[in-house]
């Protein structure tokens, strides 16, 4: 641009020039409380400046400048041109491209003098422009202004924290947005600090007073009335959370504070606490430094009720008051149930706030009286019980005396009038009065009946509304009628004389209802009227002022009506109204009984959500439970399967048929291997049998040979010979078979005793599973969760799937069993055979024993006969012989076997 290649000398010079030709401070001095003229040199100038937008726009680009002789003189050029046609120049700065960022750069300049003046420019640009200040607000604006705040001293700072505060007030007011970005930005967390002023007697600058005071303001604009009240509710909370409360509460009771200082911090706890219950409950609990130690409440009541306070501190107390009993009934009842006398202090040594209202009320400073009235009038506002509560309050008059109703005393002083000699304002203690009895009967037929028990009461109205008196006793007038028409709206018609009808014509006949209506009006036409109705803070600027509360002009606008439409209605339409009363009560009961019901749902509501809260942690606590348990199943398995392996490892080598394999879950193996122990018996019984056979064959020959004994002699010999060789065969036989069957018995028993065993173990194993699954299944119907109960049933799968196997594997060792009973069926009837091969070898080796005793019994009878016998006929005899001799040792030995 053309203003780079210019000396920054000159351009610093000529935004002086402009500066001094725009500026006019010295006129707004010597004008400060007059309005600007029109010929006004300074606006004519910056309305032929701007007039071409252009010119901002560069000068906006030149702040841009580091260099202190530009940068400088452009802050102060700018400041002019806001100062002199704000909104003009603000829309222009609005519509520039990254306008106002470039100026938020000032805040973060190192050089005082510049950031300093960048904090004014931005007093001047954001003051009444929502959206300037939103875009400043976002532009960090919070953060950096509350550091240099910080780093300048808080409370003892300069007037950069007077201006710092100042612009945040610009920022926060009456912008809901920025108030919600500052909330939530943790911002009034870092407020606390301003308030740590400690008790020290001296140290109060003029500076300090007002950035404490700017401070205060700034913490009120926080937590209006006039703010949404979701808002106010949520920086309220977040203002006792963070400790500010508490540290402005310390202010309160501190001592040496300075009055104008303390005063605004009343006013700040007020609407710090109103409408608060926590807050309120806070406050309740604070007490003064002072021996013994009274309650904060009661400390500012002796305030209130003590004339030599000042007005404002005065004032300031009285809010309070109302804003702690603000939506607060527990509040309302402490406060009435000092009155009452149950809880009255016998021994006098403690002021209670009941006593010390009292006191106030029936003073003679006119000032005492109209604040305490109002004071007690909150205590009653919008709680029927306590108004109730409050007609049970007795006040001893003289000695000798009986005691009054404060109902009546306070009637008593309304009907003397100026017959007492206050200070202060004429009409203000009647006021005040007026309208305590008035918020006092409104809603409560109870009061009314005890109002108009009083039989003076009635003709004093009735007098006060008829008399024509001065301007200032038309409020008073105004007041008396309203007073009358609660009389008549709330009157349940319970005293035969003072019905409503009977009222009704008394109004028409002592005033007429034209001229009653008439004065009733004279209340919303006060001059003072419509300010008290402004806002809730009473805010006068001389005691004479002090005339309307705030809720009681709130009860005005609602009365007004329906008294008037009261006055105006025949006893028919009073018949009606009652049945629609009536009606209307009804239907408040149901609405109250489905409004307790809502309450009870949502206590309800919130103990289920704490069930919830509290069934989510076990829900988690379950899952890791699960989550373990599952783990330790998988542990389980993978053990029980290395265990399986291991014990299959170990019997493999034997060859026996043990538990091993059939935990390894290798069944089929195992049954092919005792159908191969079947196939080994079987061949060897069909070896058997076919030996038998050939015993067979041979007891055939022998047979045969013994015949034809004189031909086959010499063959029967050497066939005895073969026979006997078979014999021994046969008994060797027997003996290997004897040993088989030995050791398949010994096998099959220990197959049995593993068997046992293994059903023992798949016993244990399936026992600590269910149990694991029985706690899982406990354990999930006590959790709605629905992961956990899939899980749940995940797991019982598992279980199932266990059983399944454990059955499968009980199973297999069944058929196991019966596979060892068909080989012992087997075994039996090898054994079977065996004895009877036994008996077919006896019966043989009988049958050789007669042969032989035949064949020796021939060779005899040959001697006999004189036939020579061949000496190798003697020796194969006498061989014979012994061989007969070892055959029947062998026969003996076989059958002691």
């Amino acid at each position: 641009m053309f203003y780079k290649q210019i000396d920054s000398e000159i351009i610093g010079y000529a935004l002086d020039t402009l500066y001094n030709i725009i500026s006019n401070d010295e006129e707004e001095e010597v004008e400060e409380n007059s309005t600007r003229q029109s010929d006004d040199l300074g606006s004519q100038f910056t309305e032929i400046f701007i007039k071409q937008q252009e010119n901002v726009t560069l000068l906006l680009s030149l702040l841009e400048e580091f260099d202190f002789h530009v940068r400088w003189p452009g802050v102060k050029l700018l400041t002019s041109l806001l100062k002199q046609l704000g909104p003009q120049v603000q829309q222009i700065i609005l519509v520039s491209p990254m306008g106002v960022s470039r100026l938020m750069d000032l805040l973060a300049d190192s050089r005082e003098v510049i950031r300093n003046d960048g904090v004014l420019l931005l007093q001047a640009l954001t003051r009444s422009n929502g959206a300037i200040q939103k875009i400043v607000a976002f532009e960090n604006a919070f953060e950096r202004l509350l550091d240099i705040i910080t780093e300048e001293g808080n409370s003892d700072g300069g007037i950069v924290v007077e201006d710092c505060l100042i612009l945040l007030q610009n920022l926060l007011k009456n912008n809901n947005s920025n108030q919600n970005f500052f909330k939530e930005g943790s911002y009034i967390q870092r407020m606390k600090p301003w308030f740590e002023v400690g008790d020290e007697n001296s140290g109060w600058s003029a500076q300090k007073v007002t950035n404490l005071h700017l401070m205060l303001q700034l913490v009120r604009v926080l937590v209006s009335p006039n703010n949404p009240p979701g808002a106010t509710s949520s920086c309220q909370k977040a203002m006792f959370q963070c400790g500010l409360l508490q540290q402005l509460c310390t202010i309160l009771m501190a001592t040496g504070v300075p009055a104008d200082i303390l005063t605004e911090t009343i006013n700040t706890v007020s609407e710090v606490i109103r409408g608060c219950q926590v807050n309120q409950d806070y406050f309740a609990s604070v007490n003064a430094p002072s021996n013994p130690p009274r309650p904060a409440i009661v400390v500012l009541l002796m305030s209130m009720v003590n004339e030599r306070q000042p007005f404002v501190l005065r004032c300031a107390v009285l809010y309070c008051f109302q804003c702690f009993l603000y939506k607060n009934q527990k509040g309302q009842g402490e406060i009435v149930s000092t009155l009452l006398p149950s809880t009255i202090d016998a021994t006098g040594n403690s002021v209670s706030a009941g006593q010390l209202l009292c006191g106030g009320l029936f003073s003679t400073d006119s000032l005492s009286n109209w604040c305490a009235a109002v004071a007690l009038a909150h205590a009653l506002q919008g709680n029927a019980t306590q108004k109730e509560q409050l007609l049970r309050v007795q006040l001893a008059t003289s000695i000798g005396n009986p005691p009054v109703s404060l109902l009546q005393q306070c009637t008593n002083i309304l009907s003397q009038g100026d017959k007492i000699d206050r200070r202060g304002s004429k009409i203000q203690t009647r006021v005040g009065l007026l309208m305590l009895l008035c918020t006092w009967l409104s809603n409560c037929p109870i009061a009314v009946t005890h109002f108009l028990h009083n039989s003076a009461n009635v003709p004093f109205l009735t007098g006060q509304i008829a008399e024509n008196l001065g301007e200032e006793e038309q409020l008073v007038q105004g007041l008396c009628a309203l007073l009358l028409g609660i009389s008549i709206y709330f009157n349940d018609n319970s005293l035969e004389n003072y019905k409503k009808e009977k009222l009704k014509q008394l109004i028409e006949k002592r005033i007429g209802k034209e001229n009653f209506i008439e004065k009733l009006g004279f209340i919303s036409k006060h001059e003072l009227y419509s300010r008290a109705s402004q806002k809730p803070q009473p805010n006068f600027p001389t005691p004479e002022y002090m005339i309307f509360d705030h809720e009681f002009t709130k009860l005005v606008k609602e009365l007004e009506g329906v008294i008037t439409k009261a006055i105006y209605k025949s006893s028919e339409e009073d018949k009606k109204e009652e049945e629609v009363k009536k009606t209307l009560e009804q239907h408040d009961s149901i609405v109250t009984h489905y409004k307790n019901m809502i309450r009870e749902q949502d206590l309800q509501l919130e103990e289920l959500k704490q069930q919830v809260s509290t069934l989510k942690c076990q829900n988690e606590q379950l899952q890791t439970a699960v989550t373990q348990q599952v783990s330790q199943i998988q542990q389980h398995k993978d053990q029980y399967n290395l265990l399986k392996i291991q014990l299959g490892k170990d019997n493999q080598p034997q060859g026996s048929y043990s538990d091993g394999a059939q935990m390894n879950g290798i069944q089929p193996e195992e049954i092919g291997r005792l159908r191969e122990e079947i196939e080994e018996l079987k061949s060897n019984q069909e070896l058997l049998q076919s030996q038998l056979a050939e015993k067979d064959s041979l007891i055939e020959n022998l047979k045969s040979s013994q015949t034809s004994p004189g031909t086959n002699e010499q063959y029967s010999a050497t066939d005895a010979a073969r026979s006997s060789e078979q014999v021994a065969e046969l008994k060797q036989e027997l003996a290997t078979l004897k040993s088989q069957l030995n050791s398949q018995s010994t096998e099959i028993t220990k197959l049995q005793t593993e068997k046992q065993e293994l059903l023992q173990k798949t016993e244990a194993f399936a026992k600590s599973v269910p149990v694991s699954g029985e706690n899982e299944t406990v354990t999930a119907t006590k959790s709605t969760d629905v992961e956990l109960l899939q899980e749940t049933k995940e797991l019982k799968s598992e279980i199932k799937a266990l059983s399944e196997e454990r059955t499968a594997i009980k199973e297999q060792l069944d058929s196991s069993n019966s596979t060892i009973a068909i080989l012992q069926n087997e075994k039996n009837k090898l054994e079977e055979k065996l004895t009877d091969s036994k008996k077919e070898q006896d019966d043989l080796l009988v049958l050789l024993a007669d042969q032989d005793q035949q064949i020796f019994s021939l060779k005899n009878k040959l001697k006999e006969l004189g036939h020579p016998v061949e000496e190798e006929d003697e020796l194969e005899s006498g061989d014979q012989g012994d061989e007969d001799d070892e055959d029947e040792d062998d026969g003996e030995d076989q059958d002691h076997i």
